[in-house]
């Protein structure tokens, strides 16, 4: 099956080349591009994409608008957003993850790194392995002006089994990680996080972790 993508950033040489990249692998075929977020949303509706990759600095519509526009409509649902940042861009970062973005990569990835994460992203997952994207939302969420946090009442639907695999997610720990250290077979690890995500509302692991940092379950080392 091939991954349907649509690249977003203002500079045209930085589309060209995710272009060229992205359509050099069989499995990946890029169906449109756009300079900013308005121009995304209509891109967007007319090739329904599996995954966005999404700058953040754009004109007329950033990136965090339009990802949490696409996050925000069911004519969009079967769309996720990868955003491609820099280091300088950690506080938009986090309100793309709470807005809705599957996760971020930075701009000077390796190739096969980003091809690696769109798949990944493509299969419903959400891109929060690296360490680099833990340590980010540690860093937010402890700031003075972060957002206000979460009622702990709305983790009260989960069990105790539940809230220890929140906490696993949070950490960044894929299914076989959270597995082993939890003493349960992938398959059941697997069954938790889709009850997670069913409970707790959430759209992927990445809002999984932001809810676990807001709600108090996780706090930041």
């Amino acid at each position: 099956m091939t991954i349907r993508v649509v690249v977003v950033d203002d500079q045209a040489l930085v589309r060209a080349g995710f272009r060229v990249l992205v359509d050099s692998s069989p499995d990946f075929a890029v169906v449109g591009e756009a300079a900013d977020g308005q121009e995304a949303l209509a891109v967007i509706q007319a090739t329904s994409p599996d995954v966005v990759l999404m700058d953040v600095r754009m004109p007329v519509v950033d990136g965090l608008e339009a990802t949490r526009r696409i996050a925000g409509s069911e004519e969009f649902g079967g769309t996720r957003v990868l955003i491609l940042t820099t280091f300088d861009l950690d506080e938009y970062v986090f309100q793309a993850l709470r807005a809705g973005a599957s996760g971020f990569l930075l701009k000077d990835t390796p190739p096969d790194d980003l091809l690696a994460a769109i798949r990944v992203i493509a299969a419903g997952d959400a891109l929060l392995a690296p360490s680099v994207t833990r340590r980010l939302i540690a860093d937010y969420v402890s700031r003075p002006d972060s957002p206000a946090p979460l009622s702990t009442t709305v983790l009260d639907v989960l069990t105790d089994r539940e809230r220890e695999v929140l906490c696993s997610v949070a950490r960044g720990e894929s299914n076989t990680e959270l597995a082993a250290a939890l003493h349960m077979s992938t398959a059941t690890a697997k069954t938790h996080v889709s009850r997670l995500l069913s409970k707790l509302d959430a759209r992927d692991r990445a809002q999984l972790v932001v809810i676990a940092y807001e709600a108090g379950l996780v706090t930041p080392r």
